[in-house]
């Protein structure tokens, strides 16, 4: 379980300003989307979750773990997917990169190579596993990425925004794999079907969550928040 207790963000840099308002959430379900406009603190929530951002008032807690105070076992229980692949693939190929993953799994070299070897093989990406990750394209990296997440088995996996540098058939691909998957899974997106797959969803607005509730309706009040949002901006 994910409980946000009461945790916000506020930065002091160049002047003080608040990016997240107190949230008070206990997320509990298999699948959770969060949608919002750019700018809205959808990113940063996403963080709170595996210490990546800390809250500067509150607690998040993950399985009960405090993560400002245990954020290493966190950040072992949560995989943080993030929107760009080339974020998160630091070594030379593929098969680097998921046996980098395995390490503290896999000690002994040859059972860490057959590991990643059968993470490959569960994405398709054997064929590319020694091609230099810039020579593969946006889904494929996206592709990796995930499979170098996933390569530990977290307990829970938050993505932000997976879907978005992807064309049509690749943004099939990943839904599909996230339907699939046993983790608790956490994510942002842009598209309101990818979103409408969720069991939950909340909508993020100027730092706030404005709604918390059933995809379907999430959408509507979205899209309601967003109309009246360009209704403003035409009236300036």
């Amino acid at each position: 379980m994910i409980q946000f207790d009461g945790a916000a963000v506020q930065a002091e840099h160049p002047a003080p300003r608040q990016i997240l308002a107190p949230l008070h959430l206990s997320l509990v379900e298999k699948r959770i989307s969060v949608i919002g406009a750019n700018g809205s603190g959808k990113s940063t929530l996403l963080k709170l979750i595996n210490s990546l951002v800390l809250p500067t008032s509150g607690r998040v807690l993950v399985d009960g773990l405090d993560t400002s105070a245990r954020g290493s076992a966190v950040r072992r229980t949560v995989g943080f997917m993030f929107t760009d692949p080339l974020s998160q693939l630091v070594m030379p190929t593929g098969r680097e990169d998921v046996e980098l993953s395995l390490r503290r799994r896999y000690r002994n070299r040859e059972e860490r190579r057959a590991a990643g070897e059968r993470v490959l093989d569960r994405f398709g990406l054997g064929p590319l596993a020694d091609q230099s990750v810039y020579d593969l394209s946006g889904g494929e990296r996206q592709l990796l990425a995930l499979a170098t997440v996933l390569a530990c088995d977290p307990k829970i996996l938050v993505a932000d925004e997976p879907t978005t540098l992807l064309d049509l058939r690749n943004e099939g691909r990943v839904r599909s794999l996230f339907r699939g998957l046993g983790q608790q899974v956490v994510f942002t997106t842009h598209s309101l079907d990818f979103a409408l797959e969720a069991d939950r969803t909340l909508v993020v607005d100027s730092g706030r969550v404005v709604f918390d509730g059933a995809p379907a309706d999430a959408v509507v009040a979205y899209r309601e928040l967003s109309l009246h949002d360009t209704g403003a901006a035409g009236s300036l």
